[in-house]
Parts: C-alpha cells; structure tokens; sequence
C-alpha cells in the first residue's frame, strides 16, 4: 500500500517544521509527500528545500498563489499514491498513522479517522469520541454524522483517506477560488463513496491559531457560503432514491447562516447583494422543517425581518431559560 501526503504551503515557516517532522517520523516506509508551495513570501520554500534534501520522498511543487483549494488539486494530480491524505501545513498526523491506515484499510473509497484540536495558548482538548460503525455506505455515513455536534468539524477533509482512482473516477477536485472548500467537497465525497470504513483512531492534530483562513471571517467567506449552497443544491436536487434530510437541513443552514447576528456587523449595505445570490426556488424546496420554512419566508421579503426574528428568538430562549 502506497500513500501520497498532500500538503499546501501558504507563508507557514513558523509552523512547518513541526508539520514536516511529523511526516518524515511515519512508522510505516511506503510514502510519499506532495508538498506545493503556493506562491510564499515568507521562508517556507526555504525551508521545503532543506527538508527535500535530506528526505527523498518528499517532492516540491511551486505556483503562483492560488489558494489551498488549487494547491491540494494540484497535489491530487502529481499523486502516485494508492490513497491520498491531505494534511495542512500547520497540522501534524501522530507518527503511526499511516501504518494504522495500511493495516485496517481493504480497498475501501474512504477510510474516516479521528482526531483532536491542539490550541496555541496552552489549553488540552480531549478529542471527539472515535465513531465505530461499520457496514456504512459514503452517503449512510454522511447522514448519520453530518450535522452531529463535534469539536473537530465533520465536513473537514483531513479527517478521511481517499483511494485515489475513486477521487478521480468521479472527478472529485476541490472548487477554487473559494472559502468553505470542504463544505462543498464533503458531501460530494461521501455521496460517492461506495465503501467506507470508519475507525476511531486519533490521528490527525490541528492546531488552532489566530490569523488563519479558518478563523477570519469576512464578507467574501458570506458570499461565497451562498455559493456553496447553490451548487450543492443544484446538484443534490436532481438526485432521486436517497435521503437528503441531513444535506437539505445543512444547505438551508448555508443560506440564512450568513445572516447570523454575529454576522451582521459585516454587511454594511451587502444584504441586496446577498439576497440577490441565493437560489430562491431552490432554498424554498431545501425548507423542510418549520423553522427554515419561516426563516426562508422572512428572508425572502427582507433580511431586515430575518435578523429581528432571530433577535427574538435568542430572547425568548434566555427569557425562559432564566
């Protein structure tokens, strides 16, 4: 069993080598790491290069910067490996990670792990429970899990081994240009997902720090949460003879999501833009509970309605909860 470890590098010298030492430490021999330089500044490229001196196995691509989504396609393409895993280049994988995979995988399209969040100001987090189901399809996983509270989010990639001929049989690449990447990728992945395996090892760190893509949030992250929604309802809509519940309740979450009151500060005169972006007949069919029914509704004649009932509501539950 051979593996491709697939890492983007964006400006991360401060944080790399950990990420690195953590690769060259596998106890399993058969592997290789993609590590693609996308466009640095800083001395990551630098550092890449000593690294590459020393390992063999570790190849480096160089581009223009274009954004994790390109760097992990690009990786994906150069791949040689019977599974492909995707590790950000501020994260770490415990050093028998990869001999865990080899020995419990059986051809299957993903193999899910577990793994845990390290924090930068010193806290400890005990990881998720480990999910232990077996027999599951991509889409049974999906919908069992999906929208189940979690400390290390569900829809993350890095969570999952993917067999290289299934990713690229169904033409599974990440959408470019775009935040929230995974939130479309996921769905997508496990709908395609034949035959899963679940293990609750916990091999995956990921390190949470202050500056980084995942904990800024900006006018374009809103914009281009609309975005995801709209292409994963345009696709999911037209599929019949599976249960969508979990994917609708997730899409119609993306839509009035933008319109959180921690995110209105944002806006500023944004709300036409935004309302102008959302797949209206789309979001009306995804509705199907009352609650996403009343908040399509509000938001459909006015945003300004949406965010005095959500107001309200966030009332009434401290009222009563008082």
């Amino acid at each position: 069993m051979f593996f491709s470890i697939i890492i983007p590098v964006y400006n991360v010298e401060q944080y790399l080598q950990d990420c690195l030492n953590s690769v060259v430490a596998q106890s399993y021999p058969d592997y290789e790491v993609i590590c693609v330089n996308d466009g640095s500044t800083d001395g990551s490229l630098v550092l890449l290069e000593e690294y590459q001196q020393k390992y063999p196995q570790i190849t480096i691509l160089s581009q223009l910067n274009a954004g994790l989504s390109a760097a992990r396609n690009a990786g994906i393409k150069a791949a040689k490996g019977d599974y492909l895993f995707f590790l950000d280049s501020d994260d770490w994988i415990e050093s028998n990670a990869l001999e865990i995979l080899a020995q419990k995988q059986a051809g299957e399209d993903l193999i899910c792990f577990n793994g845990r969040r390290f924090f930068e100001d010193g806290r400890v987090e005990e990881p998720d429970a480990g999910i232990t189901d077996t027999n599951l399809s991509g889409w049974e996983y999906y919908n069992k899990y999906a929208l189940v509270s979690r400390k290390f989010h569900f829809v993350c990639s890095v969570l999952r081994l993917y067999r290289r001929e299934y990713l690229l049989k169904n033409n599974l690449f990440f959408e470019e240009g775009i935040y929230h990447e995974d939130n479309l990728f996921t769905p997508f992945a496990c709908y395609y997902a034949q035959m899963l395996k679940v293990i609750p090892d916990c091999l995956y760190i990921y390190r949470i720090r202050q500056g980084s893509i995942t904990q800024t949030v900006n006018v374009q992250r809103l914009y281009d949460m609309v975005t995801v929604a709209n292409k994963l309802s345009a696709f999911f809509i037209s599929i019949s003879g599976i249960d969508k519940t979990q994917l609708y309740r997730e899409i119609a979450g993306e839509y009035f999501g933008v319109y959180t009151p921690k995110n209105l500060k944002l806006f500023g005169n944004q709300d036409a833009a935004i309302k102008k972006l959302i797949n209206w007949e789309s979001f009306k069919e995804l509705s199907i509970y009352p609650r996403h029914r009343r908040i399509y509704i509000l938001l459909s004649l006015s945003p300004h309605l949406f965010r005095v009932y959500i107001l309200l509501e966030k009332g009434m539950k401290l009222l009563f909860k008082g």
